[in-house]
């Protein structure tokens, strides 16, 4: 097995990939493969985007992938801390899932981090994963005490950029 950033020729397995990772995580009905490849063509992998795809071959097929990018922090612009990466997604095909794979990917993404600087590395992961949860705490990685995920979507969203606010106060 061999780990590197997403090649052409190999764009068509990982739409396969990513169908599947969408199947996976969905609540809703999936969307199509063509909607997955041309977010990856039109946005993911397009001029401009911080994201950049990693992928891990084994016998030439694409077995699991990593969306990662790099920033700069706002509130420690120390030299030494200021690097961070953020991984954004982390997947393996289910059925090569518990072979090493994700461990491989993270490995590799630990190096680039340190190779451009990074003082760390954050992801956020759904506490009703426990597979996941179980999978990071095994590399020594830590919950962050006091951070919570927020989104914002749909009309509340619609309603923020347009402007309008309601009457309650915080």
């Amino acid at each position: 097995m061999h780990i590197e950033f997403v090649a052409e020729s190999q764009h068509d397995a990982l739409v396969d990939l990513m169908h599947e990772m969408c199947v996976f995580y969905s609540e809703e009905e999936p969307v199509s493969r063509e909607d997955v490849r041309s977010n990856l063509h039109d946005n993911l992998l397009a001029a401009g985007s911080p994201v950049r795809i990693v992928v891990a071959v084994d016998d030439g097929e694409v077995v699991g992938l990593a969306a990662i990018a790099l920033f700069h922090s706002l509130v420690d612009p120390a030299p030494r801390r200021r690097g961070q990466l953020l991984l954004k997604e982390l997947y393996v095909r289910q059925a090569r899932q518990g072979e090493g794979i994700g461990k491989a990917l993270m490995s590799w993404v630990a190096r680039h981090a340190l190779e451009h600087g990074c003082a760390r590395m954050d992801w956020n992961v759904s506490a009703s994963n426990r597979d996941g949860l179980a999978f990071y705490r095994s590399l020594g990685a830590l919950h962050v005490a006091g951070r919570l995920a927020f989104r914002l979507g749909g009309e509340f969203l619609a309603r923020l950029a347009s402007g309008d606010r309601d009457d309650t106060r915080y």
